[in-house]
């Protein structure tokens, strides 16, 4: 993953280890090898259980410690009601700027770089 894809996943990751456990509870590493097996091959352990420490500061998952047949016992997290509105928030807001990328991107490809339209703005400067 270049530079840029690293960059933008880090402003949605927590949006997608929420999306994750809206599906079921999971522990950290479970979410890395999850996320790895969709293609994140480099994300580091330690990024997901610092996100899973921040969420759980924020209240937006509920944590259960389960015996671990190695090692000590595993925290489990799983999305509570306050994690399922921050979760709807993030899908709203990815809706919004999802679809204001395609339009650019639509743009962008329909013409050419020197013929994007005009802003609203300038148009609104020559009447």
């Amino acid at each position: 993953m270049g530079k840029q894809a690293t960059e933008m996943l880090k402003g949605t990751l927590e949006g997608i280890v929420l999306a994750i456990l809206s599906g079921r509870p999971a522990y950290g590493y479970e979410i890395t090898s999850w996320l790895r097996e969709q293609g994140f091959t480099d994300i580091a352990e330690g990024t997901i259980y610092a996100l899973l420490v921040r969420i759980e500061q924020r209240g937006l998952v509920d944590v259960e410690k389960v015996p671990s047949e190695k090692g000590p016992p595993r925290k489990v997290y799983s999305l509570n009601a306050r994690g399922r509105d921050s979760l709807d928030e993030f899908w709203s807001t990815w809706s919004f700027l999802a679809a204001r990328i395609e339009q650019l991107h639509g743009i962008r490809h329909s013409v050419g770089a020197d013929e994007l339209p005009e802003s609203d703005q300038s148009n609104e400067e020559e009447k």
